[in-house]
């Protein structure tokens, strides 16, 4: 049982890390070379869509790598499945404090009602994403780590 627990949890957050790369190094970057107002619009679209989806994939994530931590306690494979899940909760923290209020405004924004700084707003967010992807590729490491390890090796 503690072998599924493992392995779905690297899976989960592997998706999740595949998914926040997607977007920081892959559909960002198409949506910029959009003509006119397209970039915009797109970024508010996946706001919405990747809004709704992402708060049960991160929340989730981290519950299930607090159970594994828990279910590992006492052996040496125990510390790198904590350390990443205290890296997932950073990345809740940063998601509640940092991107969740940008992304709330820019997925209401269309082209006749966004504010002039709109595209700082979509470059701070953009920041804050990248710091945010590595420190889900560090947890995911570690997660990847320890499953290769045997959990309690």
């Amino acid at each position: 049982m503690l072998t599924a627990l493992e392995v779905f949890t690297t899976v989960t957050v592997g998706l999740m890390v595949g998914v926040e790369f997607s977007v920081a190094f892959v559909m960002n970057r198409i949506f910029s070379a959009l003509p006119e107002d397209s970039g915009q619009l797109a970024r508010a679209h996946g706001g919405r869509m990747l809004g709704a989806l992402m708060p049960f994939w991160y929340i989730g994530s981290l519950a299930l790598g607090a159970v594994w931590a828990v279910a590992e306690w006492g052996h040496p494979g125990a510390r790198l499945v904590v350390v990443a899940a205290v890296l997932l909760m950073v990345s809740v923290i940063m998601s509640i404090l940092l991107l969740v209020p940008i992304n709330n405004r820019g997925k209401t924004w269309t082209p006749e009602n966004r504010p002039a700084d709109w595209k700082e707003q979509m470059n701070r967010w953009d920041r804050y994403h990248y710091v945010r992807v590595a420190v889900i590729v560090a947890a995911f490491t570690l997660l990847v780590t320890a499953l290769v390890r045997g959990g309690s090796a």
